[in-house]
Parts: structure tokens; sequence; C-alpha cells
């Protein structure tokens, strides 16, 4: 009896595919998710038989942008399918004969395979391919996943739909509504809370120097005015990025030229030199410089706009003035404050300890203004909810911390509060009871080398930040475990992974393995809730199910040491288009019709029978449409297209 070889095509997800989910770029992303015109007119079958918001309010001040994480997880959203299945596929022998494949013959005149190809189809069972298909590519700079399975139909070429796929119309999903909600509405909302919290602040240093505070005051308030001013000057358009001056060779969207009144800032004449200094740096993007206003290493290469903020003007300067608030730290030590040039080594610590004082005033000043104005407080958690359910929340302090503080100190009375040493060191007593950062975001340029030096590190990097970046267990790994990100596969259940690492001789020191241990410990006592907090969690956790060891009863050429390799890869491919969704929000480590013809002939298909994996990437989907349609993020076109995806996926499980 003649069995019938899976000949797998699929596109190579790499860190190429950008955010429109194309090779190159594309105005019409969303076409490509669109999977259902492939699967509708298929006689599908499986390899497998299968039986088948918010409880807090964010914006109470008693809260901390710590405690919202446990007590606001999103985990509610997620719901999946218990399943019962049982894999009864009968097994063949590899390798294979050309003449005990069916279609062999009809298939390679079809689709041209070269002698490698085909020796390693008769001997897996399967094959991976380029995709033949490059005039699409040549016109147009891209290649549509479905433009693949669009060929093969045509072709009357069996399809097999593989969890690739899924992942990559997921991704799609995913960064097409983050992005339509930061240039539709994040980028209006931020501009105006820098502009509210830059007048506050110019009120504030007016203030403080004509009731003669204290030199650390005054310089507080007028840092903070430098602080703000920064933001806005990245975020206003520039006359080169409107209609009128502007050249289209990348196809990014300008500016409408009237937001040239509407996002404009004047910068106060005291503060300009500062703010024009550290726009410099930010636009040069050399790396790491000390900051002319914080005095301490910042690495000004991470403020090049990438992913999907490369397709308009706004999503550029949003990026940038995000960026801004995620890193910038105010301290709560001296310890990576640099400091100036002094021939007296007890006037140079004076100095370090002035300066991390100034900085610790200036995050108390901000908070302040942000816990007495319910209005700021609003614009800054529309921002933060919302991308907290994508990407997961910050693990630095932030404005509910030091709001506390302040009222933990000062209590109702805080018309007149007093940053003297006695209230400042209580305040800070009363910051200090926070846990750290359990990520180094590069503050300082101090690169963990050992856990003494991590740790101390971390320390040493505490403080505020206005908007900080988001800790996310990929980066907490690859902090611990150094690169390659087999690391992150291996954590997640690839035993493939971990024959890789220690083929690489990675995995071999005592101090590796001790790490690894921990690590393997501290994740192996997540549950289903733990995993499925916000979407950025429950996409690893849906990767999961493709990176284990398929027994008897799956398919032949899935229990070869070949398929484990593609589905690994397949991890990989969807944790990079993941981290490339993300780049503005999670910490890094340092280290998507035609009408339907009708009387079509129907093509046979076949579906990746991980049942588990399509489970999970179902509930995931669910999740991030109900989450997303609660939140109002989404539109009438992105609400359509995540029914799509959920239809597809049921179907597919």
């Amino acid at each position: 009896m003649k069995i019938r070889a899976l000949i797998v095509i699929f596109l190579l997800v790499t860190a190429l595919i950008s955010g429109s989910g194309c090779i190159g770029s594309s105005s019409e992303p969303i076409k490509e998710a669109k999977l259902d015109e492939v699967t509708d007119n298929q006689g599908s079958s499986s390899n497998t038989t299968v039986e088948t918001a918010l409880g807090e309010n964010f914006s109470e001040k008693t809260n901390t942008t710590l405690e919202l994480e446990k007590q606001n997880s999103f985990s509610e959203y997620y719901s999946k399918k218990s399943l019962q299945f049982e894999a009864i596929v009968s097994p063949y022998s590899l390798p294979l004969q050309a003449s005990e494949i069916a279609n062999y013959d009809n298939f390679t005149q079809k689709i041209s395979l070269t002698n490698k190809s085909k020796n390693l189809l008769f001997k897996n069972g399967f094959v991976v391919i380029e995709n033949g298909n490059t005039e699409n590519l040549r016109t147009t700079g891209q290649i549509l996943v479905n433009y693949t399975y669009r060929d093969l139909k045509v072709a009357d070429v069996p399809i097999f739909i593989t969890s690739d796929s899924l992942l990559h119309l997921y991704h799609i999903q995913f960064d097409e509504t983050l992005k339509r909600v930061e240039e539709e509405e994040f980028y209006d909302e931020l501009w105006n809370l820098d502009k509210a919290l830059l007048e506050a602040s110019i009120d504030d240093y007016n203030m403080s120097v004509k009731d003669n505070d204290s030199e650390e005051i005054t310089e507080a308030a007028r840092k903070n005015v430098v602080y703000f001013a920064v933001a806005l000057s990245l975020l206003q358009p520039k006359p080169e990025q409107t209609e009128q001056s502007w050249e289209n060779p990348e196809k990014v969207i300008p500016f409408d030229p009237r937001d040239m009144k509407q996002y404009s800032v004047e910068v106060p004449s005291f503060v300009k030199d500062d703010v024009e200094a550290e726009i410099r740096l930010i636009e040069a993007h050399e790396g790491f410089a000390a900051s002319p206003i914080f005095s301490y290493e910042e690495d000004y290469s991470q403020y090049v706009p990438r992913g999907h903020y490369t397709h308009s003007e706004i999503l550029k300067n949003y990026f940038k003035a995000m960026m801004w608030h995620g890193r910038i730290s105010m301290l709560l030590q001296s310890d990576v404050i640099t400091a100036e040039e002094s021939t007296v080594e007890e006037l140079a610590a004076e100095g370090l300890e002035k300066e991390a004082k100034i900085q610790t005033i200036q995050a108390l000043l901000i908070s302040d203004h942000f816990d007495k104005d319910k209005n700021l407080r609003d614009r800054w958690d529309r921002i933060y909810n919302v991308t907290a359910f994508y990407v997961g929340f910050s693990d630095d302090l932030g404005l509910y911390e030091y709001a506390t503080a302040l009222d933990t100190v000062f209590g109702n009375n805080r018309e007149e509060i007093s940053f003297d040493n006695n209230n400042l060191t209580a305040l800070k007593t009363e910051l200090e009871r926070y846990e750290g950062p359990k990520l180094y975001g590069g503050t300082g340029e101090i690169i963990p080398a050992d856990s003494e030096t991590e740790n101390k590190t971390l320390e040493a990097t505490k403080g505020f930040r206005f908007m900080g970046q988001r800790y996310v267990p990929d980066s907490y790994i690859l902090q611990r475990l150094n690169p390659p990100a087999l690391n992150i596969m291996d954590l997640l259940g690839s035993e493939r992974a971990k024959e890789y690492l220690k083929n690489l001789g990675i995995s071999e020191n005592e101090e590796y393995k001790s790490r690894y241990l921990s690590l393997e410990n501290e994740f192996g006592a997540f549950d289903e809730d733990d995993w499925n907090k916000n979407l950025y969690w429950s996409q690893l956790y849906a990767l999961k199910p493709l990176l284990v060891s398929y027994p008897e009863g799956y398919p032949t050429f899935m229990q070869t040491e070949a398929w484990e390799d593609k589905q690994l890869n397949t991890a990989l491919a969807s944790w990079t288009e993941l981290r490339h969704d993300t780049i503005l929000y999670a910490k890094q480590t340092y280290f998507m019709g035609a009408p339907r013809i009708p009387e079509e002939k129907p093509v046979q298909g076949y579906v990746e029978p991980v049942p588990e994996f399509y489970a999970r990437m179902l509930a995931l989907t669910k999740m991030a449409h109900t989450g997303l349609a609660e939140m109002e993020v989404l539109d009438e076109k992105s609400d359509k297209d995540f029914t799509t995806l959920e239809n597809t996926l049921e179907k597919l499980l």
C-alpha cells in the first residue's frame, strides 16, 4: 500500500520578516490573515483523532504598579478547551522509496526538488524547501503567506497547514492592533500627558525660585522641565516629516501638515541648551554616552525606531519619546552616577549623593502632580493598562510607588510638602521597602558578570521610571544564562534545544548548571494562570506543545529529529516576531481577495496534528480579542480579523 508523503512548504519566518507580516514592507498587511480563503474549500483531514478584565481599578491611588501585577492578572480572559485525543496513525518505515509515495511523480512535475531535497524527503518523510515564488518579491518587495497556499492550490498540490502559519497570522493581528492604537490614540495621549507635566514642572521651578527653596529642590524642578521638554521635542513633528517637504523612498506615512501647529512645543530658554544636548545624543544613537541631564551612562542606540515604528512619522516620534520614558531612570542611589571632575574625592562623592537626592526629588515632584490630578492618572493609566495587557508590567518603581510613599510620609497634608533631610530620608526608607528590578535595563553601563555583581547592579539601578519598560521572562532567562535563545526554548521544554546547548559546550559549566536549576525550579512552579497573565507570556505558553518529542501514534515523520528541528525553528521564529512586535516595551537583555471562482475543484489538505497547540492558540487569540475589545482598542476590521482567525483555529482543532 502506497503512502502519501506530506511535503511541508512554508515561509521561514525570521527576524527579516517585518511587522506587517511579510518579507519587506506592506501597506495592506492584514489581507494575509484571510486563511479561510485557503481552508474553506479543502477536504481537510487530520492525522489525529480529536474530541473535543479586570477586577481592580488601575487608577486607585493606593495601588502600586508592582501590586497591580499581582492583583490584575489578565488570566481571566484566558479559557482553553480541555482536550481528549488519541494519536493512532499507522507507522511506516524510513527511509522512503520514491515508489512508496503515491503522488511523487505528479508532485515533482509541479514542484522541482533538488537532489538534496529528495534525499531529505526520503530520509525524514518530509522536507522543507525555499519558497519558489519570487516574482511578487521582485515587483512588490513582499511575499505573503497566503500567496504560497494559493499557488499550491492552483497547482492542485496537497496542502499541509503547519503551526508556522497560525503563529504568523496571530503575530500580524497582535502587531497591527498595537500599531493602530499607538498611532491613533497613544501618540495624542502621551503628548497631552507630557505637555501638562511640562507646564506643572515650569510652575514648580518658578515657585521654587520665588520661594528661595534649597538648591536641590530648584534643580530637581529645573531638570523635570528638561525631562518633559525632551519628550515633547521627540514627539513634535519636524518640517521634513510632513507632506509638503517630505520625500517618500520607503513609503513612510508622513505627518499631516496641520499637526505642526497642533503638536508644537516651545522649550523654555533656561533649559534649551540641556534639551538640545540630550536630543543630539538621541538622534546620533551611537551607543553608551553620559547623559547631560542625569549624569550616568545611557545606551542611546536604543532610540533608533524599528519594527512597525518605521511605518509612519508619528510612530517614529512616538517610539523615541516612549523609549525615553521607558529607559531614563531617576535613581535612589548614587552608585552609577558619574562624578564630575574634582581633585578632591570627598567633594566628588558629595556631588554624587547630591545628584541622587535631586533625582529622587524629581520623581517625587512628578508623582505628587500625578497623585493630585485625576486627568493625568487617567491618561497614564490608559497607555499603561493596554500595553500591560500586551507585554506585562514594569519591574521598576514608578508613579504609584512614589505617590504611595508621599501618602505614607505626609498623609493628607500635601499642600506644602517639604523635602528637607528628615522627610527625604523617610521617603527613601519607604521606597527602599519595594523590591528592586529583576532585569538590568542598561542604566550606567554596568554589565552583570556574576551573581554578586548582578545583584549589586540591580540594586544600584533601583529608582523611578515614568513608564518603565516591562519585565519579560525571556529577557530574564537570557540575563541569567546569556545567549543563545536556545536557552529560552530549553526552559520551555525543548529537549532538542538542550542537546544543541550541550553539543555547543554552553551548558556544561557549574555556574550555568546552578543558574539553570534555579530557573527550572522557578518556571516549573508556574501554573496556567501564571503563564497566561498577559499576551506576551501566553504566546510563550502556546509554543510549549511544539517543543515536545512526539511518541508513537503520531505520523512517522513527526517522530524524527528533523521534525523536532523544524518545530524548534518554528518556536524560535515566533519568539523573534514577538520580540520584534514589543521592541519598544519589553526590557532588552544586555549581552497576512479576489472573489471565489465558482465550482472550483477542492484541493486535498492536511493539518499538522498538534491539537494542544491549536487549543492554546485559540485561547490566546480569544484572550487578545476579548481583552482588546473591552479596552476599546479594536476597530471594525481588527475585530473581524480576530474572528476570522478564531474560526480558522476552531476548524484546524
